[in-house]
């Protein structure tokens, strides 16, 4: 397997805080990738470099081969990146169904308008939500607006998905699903996917490879398997959710 999404050196500082310190990892092709790591680690600052909403001060990004910090943000949906956020990010007053089309015509400028809103009521049928497409989203519960924000980086038709938190308010039973679901994504739609997730059941049953960082520092990087006998990650989690996640 090849890395379709590395990151060399990277460093971030606001101020006198270090956000990430020559940070290293790489997300292969194919596969899922998890990023752990305690309150304040600098996960969600990774993906914010990887999507550059922030420009590291140290370090390279690469997408496929290519350097991701000369692409300005707008652009980089069209490179072949979407993500979904840790607090849902969507228009309330719009409908689910033109939430979704928001992110269908980042990628299908010039496609037909009835083409364009086939695919999104596809991938809104693909999430399990093709039933509210006219609802606005204003008011739905917290893991529907999930759905939907999920359904609008997917629209995109994305080779490299990035998931922060998407099992941040779901419940026990909802989380297993999604872990079903997430592995389904990757193989019927041939996605990558690099996911920030603080439920560690869920990250060890679906990763192939998982990256630790601890105040902006990598300190450990293998299979769930190898990740959960660490000694340096079940001290940074005071032996808590990896040692639950191992049992």
């Amino acid at each position: 397997m090849s890395a379709l999404l590395e990151l060399r050196n990277v460093g971030l500082r606001f101020g006198g805080i270090v956000a990430l310190d020559d940070v290293s990892l790489n997300v292969e092709e194919g596969q899922i990738v998890g990023l752990i790591g305690p309150n304040g680690a600098g996960k969600t600052t990774a993906f914010n470099v990887v999507t550059r909403l922030y420009r590291p001060d140290d370090g390279e990004v690469l997408f496929d081969g290519r350097s991701l910090l000369r692409t300005p943000p707008y652009r980089i949906v069209s490179r072949g990146i979407a993500r979904t956020f840790q607090n849902v990010e969507l228009f309330p007053t719009m409908t689910v169904l033109e939430n979704v089309l928001v992110g269908e015509h980042v990628s299908s400028r010039f496609a037909r308008e009835t083409t364009v809103r086939e695919r999104a009521l596809e991938t809104l049928d693909l999430v399990g939500i093709s039933g509210i497409a006219y609802r606005h989203a204003a008011g739905l519960p917290f893991g529907t607006l999930k759905r939907v924000e999920l359904a609008r980086a997917l629209v995109s038709r994305p080779r490299l998905l990035l998931l922060d938190e998407p099992a941040g308010g779901l419940n026990h039973e909802e989380v297993g699903e999604l872990g079903t679901f997430i592995a389904r994504l990757r193989d019927d739609l041939k996605l990558t996917v690099f996911l920030v997730e603080h439920h560690m059941n869920l990250v060890m049953r679906v990763s192939d490879h998982v990256h630790v960082l601890n105040f902006g520092r990598t300190i450990a990087a293998g299979t769930p398997q190898e990740i959960q006998r660490n000694p340096a990650v079940i001290e940074a989690y005071l032996g808590g959710e990896i040692e639950d996640a191992a049992a």
